[in-house]
């Protein structure tokens, strides 16, 4: 045999498959005996030690290449709290559009980390260990965050006082339960900090614990706040989330970056193919996020449902109560409205054949719900920016908040008042369930959105939503809209033709004393009465149900608007009602301006608001022909021509079912379209195979992570010894009994796979000169020694059925190997006693373990001497 990393090639009797068996030498030949022991037989002089071709070049001056701060106890505990620190804010960065700023969420949750890490720091004094760490929890918790967020109840901005701490220790649960029930953005009003203050506090603490052990192997535990902050922080936070996708792929490479420096598994001579690898996984995380749907399970869903409208009368009903009871009194006072805007009271969009009224999503996916907000609320409305104070005056005593254009955020005098506030962000409306009541006085700042002009809106096409079904109409609606403007290409062209139709054919009337008679309602017997009676006549409680009735029969998305116009004596918009005072201006909304209209979704411009009301000048009498426009009688649109006939998918309303070469295969691709859809979401989320297929990802995974520490941790001794280790882990979860020696072991394993031992018996010796030779051992040997051992444990499996080497894959028997610093061993016991009855050198390398055998310099010197009485 050579002596200088010689190869055999031997054949497997399993599998026929030809290997080459690498048994680099020591400068001696190796020869397995008919007993199944090992013997060597010297070729060269000198020890084996100093041989420059053996697998494990013994070398006194080898050093390893693993991260240099890891040899400073110190130094690797504060780069973990470090690390620790930045993975407790990434976790906690769910809930920044929570709060509306990352300044905001940053002036809690930055001092609060810091404050936790730096107890847990304290933990590695054993002086301030536990108790006093619980007192500065204590003082953090219960008194500093109090002070910060909570700081209009102390003395001088600084002093706690009795209120300061009894409202701190009800927030600590409390802003938790104000973020659930609260619509993002919250703000920073109530204290409601002292929740992101409270998590990042607590969890850099625990992350923090185990990130400064000297052990590294507890830094794994540390992964359990870390993601236990993860969870919750998305449970409190917004569908959306704060760039989760890059937050969570940069929190996983941190981890792994961690977890693999603190087990000294890092190597700075591999940072090339460790790049790689970690590209390659951040690509196919990525893409997979990218890929799949994305849905996030959020408590403020379930914690307190949006307030439902339908425990309200129509608030169209009461419009002429108003007008009745207060016509000239002031109801509202407004501060820097834009002037010439109106103020709205409810948005409708419901007509259940009576009334209008409000809905929410439970009825229709593109209606909005009524949140609880904070001080802070999303508007992407575009136009002018303004700041208004409202105050409610005698008279206006109802659930519905006056608002003006799209809210930003709302501010009570008094600051209780808030809680009684639920917004809707669609029809930027306001509920308050509390009641309006004189004094009430709170300031919005907003956005008026711009409105466009008449021929953008003629041009504009109507926007397509989902809303509810109009129930009952009267059929008189379907017929007037199809004559009026059934013909028109353009949804606000047809919106503008209803609107113009109706203020110039019907008459005004509120109905009331001395008034023409009208009678009160917008059900569908009154709409039938006012577009197809004896007399158009009515207000803009009748006009503006008929439009919108008029428009959602041509297809047209609409709802109506109750509210406060600044009118004229015609009943126009006039800016004129906006008086300047100092500085200010004011206007007065009395009953006579409450007012209905209507909104048409457009295209490119939202909401967009009409007005059918005829002028409140325009009064009938006896002598004026009052009757509504026959529809007979209106010139009859054509309907609209298609694009292409034959082609225009969007107007034809059937498709031809003969069959032959002419026949439309397009049901038969959408079938298997669909079926595909759905085998594919069942494939992706409902297999059963997941489940076994990340219990096996898992299992390899963590096989994987404990052989590459075996081959990075230890002394070069230790790991040359793990080498074999694993080889016969490895046996054992083949279902193999291995027992004995390493010789044993080797020959054991031969047997037992029908394999060539020479390879195995030489690596096992190998392991045996390197444990007990005395010497340390060359880097780069040891690395030579893992790929021989690599090469053997392929072959191995390769040896094995396709069962029995799944099972071998994905056993855990013999993986977690843990040394004792004193105690008896069997494996060492049997290895001490075959050198001395064998002369073969197979002793286990646990050498911390034979101490209550015998001495450990005797037992070297004596496995010396025996190798020397072998050559």
């Amino acid at each position: 045999m050579s002596t200088a990393g010689f190869s055999k090639h031997s054949i497997n009797a399993n599998t026929g498959e030809t290997r080459a068996d690498h048994t680099t030498g020591f400068g001696n030949t190796f020869t397995e005996s008919s007993t199944g022991t090992f013997t060597e037989t010297g070729t060269g002089t000198g020890s084996w030690a100093d041989s420059t071709h053996s697998a494990i070049w013994i070398s006194r001056d080898g050093k390893s290449q693993v991260l240099p701060y890891l040899h400073r106890p110190r130094a690797s505990q504060y780069a973990s709290l470090l690390v620790a620190a930045l993975l407790t804010l990434a976790a906690a960065s769910n809930l920044i559009d929570v709060y509306g700023s990352a300044a905001s969420w940053a002036l809690a949750a930055i001092p609060a980390t810091i404050i936790g890490s730096l107890v847990a720091l304290a933990g590695t004094v054993p002086a301030l260990r536990l108790w006093w760490q619980m007192l500065f929890m204590a003082v953090a918790q219960l008194v500093v965050g109090p002070v910060l967020f909570l700081n209009d109840t102390t003395i001088a901005h600084i002093v706690p006082t009795l209120r300061t701490l009894t409202q701190g220790w009800m927030n600590m649960l409390g802003s938790f339960k104000f973020i659930l029930s609260v619509e993002p953005p919250t703000g920073t009003a109530d204290g409601c900090l002292l929740a992101v203050w409270t998590i990042c506090l607590w969890f850099a603490l625990l992350t923090g614990i185990f990130a400064v052990t000297e052990d590294g192997r507890f830094t794994m535990i540390a992964i359990v706040p870390v993601i236990a902050n993860l969870a919750i922080c998305a449970l409190l936070g917004s569908s959306s989330g704060y760039y989760r996708i890059f937050v969570g792929s940069a929190m996983a490479l941190v981890l792994v970056i961690w977890i693999s420096a603190r087990w000294k598994l890092l190597e700075l001579g591999r940072w090339i193919s460790s790049v790689v690898i970690v590209v390659v996984s951040i690509a196919l995380a990525i893409g997979g996020c990218l890929a799949i749907g994305q849905d996030r399970t959020i408590l403020r869903d379930h914690y307190d449902p949006p307030l439902s409208p339908y425990d309200y009368t129509s608030p169209l009903s009461g419009m002429r109560s108003y007008i009745k009871n207060s016509k000239d009194d002031v109801l509202l006072t407004v501060q820097n409205l834009p002037a010439g805007s109106g103020v709205r009271l409810a948005v409708m969009d419901r007509f259940d054949g009576n009334v209008w009224n409000l809905s929410d999503s439970a009825m229709s996916s593109d209606s909005s719900n009524y949140h609880r907000v904070g001080t802070s609320i999303i508007n992407n409305a575009e136009g002018k920016k303004f700041t208004a104070t409202f105050t409610v005056n005698k008279g206006l005593s109802d659930y519905w908040l006056p608002m003006a254009g799209a809210a930003s955020s709302v501010t009570f005098d008094n600051s209780e008042n808030a809680y009684s506030f639920y917004y809707n962000s669609d029809t930027m409306s306001a509920i308050y369930p509390s009641r309006t009541s004189e004094g009430l006085t709170y300031t919005e700042t907003g956005i008026m959105p711009a409105v466009p002009t008449d021929k953008q809106i003629a041009k504009a096409n109507a926007a397509s939503i989902s809303q509810p079904k109009a129930e009952d109409v009267p059929d008189c609606v379907d017929k007037l809209a199809t004559a009026i403007a059934g013909g028109q290409s353009k949804g606000g062209e047809a919106a503008q033709a209803i609107a113009e139709k109706l203020k110039e054919s019907g008459w005004f009337s509120h109905g009331l004393s001395g008034d023409y008679p009208s009678t009160a309602g917008h059900g569908n017997y009154r709409i039938d009465q006012l577009l197809a009676g004896t007399a158009m006549v009515g207000d803009s409680e009748q006009y503006a149900s008929a439009m919108a009735l008029m428009a959602r029969s041509l297809g047209l998305p609409s709802r109506v608007v109750l509210g406060f116009l600044p009118k004229d004596d015609e009943g126009d918009i006039s800016e004129n009602r906006t008086e300047k005072q100092g500085k200010n201006t004011v206007i007065e909304f009395t009953g006579n301006d409450v007012t209905a209209w209507v909104e048409i979704k457009l295209d490119g411009y939202g909401w967009v608001a009409f007005y059918p009301t005829p002028k409140e000048t325009k009064v009938p009498d006896e002598n004026q022909n009052l009757t509504p426009p026959n529809p007979q009688n209106l010139v009859r649109q054509p309907p609209v021509p298609l694009t292409d006939p034959l082609r225009d998918d969007n107007q034809a309303k059937g498709r031809s079912s003969i069959g032959g070469s002419m026949a439309d295969e397009t049901s038969t691709n959408l079938f298997w379209q669909h079926f595909g859809r759905i085998a594919r979401k069942v494939a992706i989320y409902g297999s059963p195979l997941w489940t076994l297929l990340i219990v096996c990802g898992l299992l390899l995974a963590i096989k994987a992570i404990a052989l590459a520490r075996s081959r990075k941790h230890g002394s070069a001794q230790q790991r040359v010894a793990a080498g074999w280790q694993s080889v016969a882990a490895l046996a054992r979860q083949s279902g193999l009994d291995i027992q004995g020696t390493r010789s044993e072991q080797a020959v054991s394993i031969a047997s037992q796979m029908d394999i060539s031992s020479e390879t195995l018996l030489a690596l096992g010796t190998q392991a045996d000169y390197a444990t007990f030779s005395g010497n340390t051992v060359n880097e780069e040997h040891v690395q030579q020694y893992w790929r021989d051992i690599e090469q053997e444990r392929q072959y191995m499996l390769k040896s094995l059925p396709t069962l029995r080497r799944w099972r071998a894959k994905l056993s855990l028997a013999d993986v977690f190997h843990f040394r004792g610093k004193r105690g008896a061993s069997d494996d060492s016991a049997n290895n001490a006693a075959d050198t001395a009855t064998n002369t073969t050198v197979d002793i286990d390398w646990h050498v911390s373990k034979i101490g209550d055998h015998e001495d450990i310099v005797d037992l070297q010197e004596g496995t010396l001497q025996t190798l020397r009485t072998v050559q």
